[in-house]
C-alpha cells in the first residue's frame, strides 16, 4: 500500500492520535475513508468513459474502413446482367390454360398420423 510498511503505518497512526486526539481521530479517519472511496469511484468512472469513447471512435473508424473497402470492391467489379429469379413457390402459379383451377391442396402430414 503506497510503499508504506507496517511499522511506518503504526508510527503515522500514533502521531495522528497524539496530534488530533482520541475524539477527533475516528471522525477524520471516517471522512478520509469516504473521500478515498469517492476518489476511487470517480477515477473508475473517468476510466470507463475514456475507454467507451475510444471504443466508439474505433468502431466509427472500422465502419468507415469497411464502407471504403466495399466502395472500392464495387467499383472494381463490372455490373452483372440481371437474371430472372426463380419463383420460390412454383405450385401457386396458375397457368393461362387453367385459370379456373385452384392450387392443389397440400398433402397431409404423415408424421402426425393423418391420412
Amino acid at each position: 500500500m503506497f510503499g508504506i510498511g507496517t511499522t511506518e503505518l503504526v508510527v503515522i497512526l500514533v502521531v495522528a492520535l497524539l496530534v488530533l486526539g482520541p475524539k477527533k481521530l475516528p471522525e477524520i479517519a471516517m471522512s478520509l475513508g469516504k473521500t478515498l472511496g469517492e476518489f476511487r469511484r470517480v477515477t473508475t468512472d473517468v476510466k470507463r468513459t475514456i475507454e467507451m469513447e475510444a471504443d466508439q471512435e474505433e468502431e466509427i473508424r472500422a465502419k468507415k474502413r469497411i464502407k471504403r473497402e466495399m466502395t472500392q470492391k464495387a467499383s472494381k467489379e463490372s455490373p452483372r446482367p440481371e437474371r430472372d429469379e426463380e419463383d420460390p413457390y412454383p405450385e401457386q402459379k396458375i397457368s393461362p390454360e387453367s385459370e379456373e383451377t385452384q392450387p392443389a391442396e397440400p398433402e397431409p402430414d404423415k408424421k402426425n398420423g393423418a391420412t
